[in-house]
């Protein structure tokens, strides 16, 4: 029987996770059915949009996304001592942004006057939506539910939307990160749904090159990179954007090629830092799905993640140990 997601976050392990959402049988998210010639181009906006509205609720960013024609992919950084600390007034604030709330709770946003056991009620209230608001599995939840029922609405049917439950994989280390993160920015170049990352619509790719090229540093609604971590500098991923964008845009212009070919590892310093070699890079960035499952990093943190979660087999440790060492 499969685990159940909350149980595969492990924070102490990671705060990234890629999480993929797939439409159920014929159901499109977007594009173009060609059974029908019906387009659903514009529920990319959809969920692009509800996406980037709950990061500014949520105690989540996001570091990377695609809006396919069936499935969504996010790259997910869960910012706990972000919830930890928020006072009682902020998260009901964010919590009833979403929901209504217990009477106690808009008793408390209202300044009225409150029992003794009303308080207790709210701080009760209040910790079990702080945890919520860090919880991938509810960040999920509040982004497919009002999809799938606007998808149901507009095509007046019923039934399931989404496939079941998201899939959701740990990036243990930094070469897991930064895989993941390619992979899902170069999907739509994969697929051949567009020629070029720039072009590529409704992904985390597009906006952050439209934003360099406007001469601003990062887009506010994503995470950001940082370069090397230091001490005194804000959380964000341990990368330098300009090294991230000229590694897609290599990796894009072999896949657009249709053709093996090897990236230059002196133009990729990110491949030097995570020490892959441009082989190992192709294959990971093209074939992530194909390759992991629930965890991905090296066989030491591997192993880590596995005992934390109690998960008695190791799935993928053999791809681990030949794609990322």
């Amino acid at each position: 029987m499969p685990k159940p997601r909350k149980s595969l976050i492990s924070l102490q392990d990671t705060p990234y996770y890629h999480c993929v959402s797939r439409c159920v049988r014929r159901a499109f998210l977007c594009g173009e059915d060609e059974s029908t010639g019906k387009s659903y181009e514009h529920r990319r906006g959809w969920i692009e949009d509800k996406m980037l509205a709950l990061a500014n609720v949520f105690a989540i960013d996001i570091c990377a996304y695609a809006v396919m024609n069936n499935h969504t992919h996010l790259v997910l950084h869960v910012d706990a001592d972000k919830a930890n600390n928020w006072s009682i007034r902020e998260v009901l604030e964010r919590w009833h942004s979403l929901h209504k709330g217990t009477q106690f709770t808009e008793k408390y946003l209202e300044n009225k006057t409150l029992a003794e056991y009303e308080l207790a009620s709210v701080y009760e209230s209040c910790e079990k939506y702080r945890k919520r608001l860090m919880d991938i599995s509810w960040f999920m939840k509040e982004l497919n539910e009002p999809i799938a029922r606007m998808a149901n609405n507009e095509g007046k049917c019923t039934g399931h939307f989404w496939e079941g439950r998201f899939k959701s994989q740990a990036l243990l280390d930094e070469a897991a990160l930064v895989a993941c993160m390619a992979y899902v920015d170069l999907n739509p170049v994969r697929a051949k749904m567009e020629k070029t990352p720039e072009s590529s619509k409704h992904t985390s790719i597009k906006t952050r090159i439209e934003v360099a090229k406007a001469n601003q540093t990062q887009p506010k609604t994503l995470f950001s990179f940082i370069g090397y971590e230091r001490e005194d500098q804000h959380e964000g991923l341990p990368f330098k954007l300009e090294d991230y964008l000229e590694l897609i845009d290599l990796t894009g212009r072999i896949i657009r090629e249709d053709k093996r070919g090897s990236l230059d590892v002196s133009l990729a310093p990110i491949l030097q830092r995570i020490h892959l070699t441009s082989e190992q890079w192709l294959e990971v960035s093209t074939g992530f799905e194909k390759y992991f499952k629930s965890a991905v990093g090296s066989e030491r943190l591997l192993a880590d993640y596995c005992e934390h979660t109690e998960l008695q087999r190791r799935s993928g440790l053999s791809a681990c140990k030949r794609l990322l060492s």
